[in-house]
């Protein structure tokens, strides 16, 4: 007689079927493992995504950039043009203004020099002017000095011209307020109203500007005589 336990014996169960073994699972496998390797490489990047590449361009597109390109080079060679012709102007503005100052210097620096020369000058003739006129009857002794006095002034007016230095005598002249300092007027008949009728001292210019102007009397218009009132007019109202 058996036994109950003999009776209840299961039968042995089937071994587990690995899901590993079958195509289907094994691509999910693989799916899975590349999705991971592509999530490693993008944490390993910092976790920025590669941009996607760019259409290729066009030539309408390049000729378009590169005509845009040529414009914007032409107006900043424009603009570096007018710059450079502006500051070369201004060198040469700034030579030329240098050029006249030297020249100015070399040609009036003795100026103050040359009007304390002039002095002597006018001197010169003063002392001449006071000597009596020229006569037969002079002693050869004084005649020897006037002439020697008078070939001393023209040598001394050469050498001042010589340098630039020259003098003017402007008696019969009319008024020039640039060369000319009117000390007094006076009424002149035979001249016409302006006209220098003496001069104290000469017109000096150094190098053509004014060293020393003449000091001039000026004429002017002679009194007219009063006009007389007509005989037998009644001024009674």
């Amino acid at each position: 007689m058996t036994s109950s336990s003999d009776q209840h014996t299961t039968a042995p169960a089937e071994p587990a079927q690995d899901s590993h073994d079958t195509p289907a699972a094994f691509h999910t496998t693989a799916a899975n493992d590349a999705a991971a390797e592509a999530s490693q490489d993008v944490h390993n990047q910092g976790g920025e995504t590669q941009p996607a590449p760019q259409a290729e361009a066009t030539p309408d597109s390049l000729m378009d950039a590169a005509s845009e390109r040529i414009r914007a080079l032409e107006g900043e060679l424009g603009e570096m043009r007018d710059k450079w012709m502006r500051a070369e102007a201004e060198t040469q503005n700034v030579r030329a203004r240098a050029r006249r100052e030297v020249d100015d210097a070399r040609q009036y620096a003795v100026q103050k020099f040359a009007r304390d020369i002039v002095e002597v000058a006018e001197n010169l003739r003063r002392g001449l002017s006071s000597l009596p006129p020229a006569n037969a009857s002079d002693d050869p002794l004084v005649t020897k000095l006037r002439e020697g006095f008078e070939s001393v002034e023209r040598s001394f007016l050469g050498i001042l011209e010589r340098n630039g230095i020259s003098g003017s005598d402007p008696t019969g002249a009319s008024f020039d307020a640039n060369l000319h300092q009117a000390m007094a007027e006076q009424p002149s008949a035979e001249h016409p109203p302006g006209t220098v009728i003496q001069a104290w001292t000469s017109a000096w210019t150094l190098n053509g500007r004014l060293l020393k102007p003449a000091m001039v009397v000026v004429s002017k218009a002679a009194d007219q005589p009063a006009v007389p009132e007509p005989a037998g007019l009644d001024k009674t109202v």
